[in-house]
């Protein structure tokens, strides 16, 4: 699917599949990447660290956000940067898209 000049709805940029994650990269740059995901209830990410901030926008759903061993819930409509070199990782609380911008400084 052509993306660039074309009005999109984004959480119709990747679909829900049964435990798994599905992933989309929209912009890949070597200032940076802006990708679509979608989580599996219970599907995640691991802990693990960013060398640069990432900006997640939930776009429908809800995912649990832990950051340096904080947990917090963030649902569609929210978003929260994870910060850059501290450890964080994310889970699907119920079926959940997201939109990752990481941008190298």
């Amino acid at each position: 699917m052509e993306l660039i000049g074309k009005a999109l709805t984004m959480s119709d940029l990747v679909s829900y599949q049964d435990g798994s994650v599905v992933s989309k990269t929209l912009i890949d740059k070597k200032i940076g990447t802006v990708t679509m995901f979608s989580f599996g209830t219970g599907q995640g990410l691991s802990e693990h660290t960013a060398p640069f901030d990432a900006f997640v926008q939930v776009v429908d759903g809800e995912a649990e956000v832990i950051i340096n061993g904080e947990a917090q819930t963030v649902v569609a409509g929210q978003m929260i940067i994870m910060p850059a070199n501290i450890p964080h990782e994310l889970k699907a609380v119920k079926p959940f898209k997201m939109l990752l911008v990481m941008i190298r400084a």
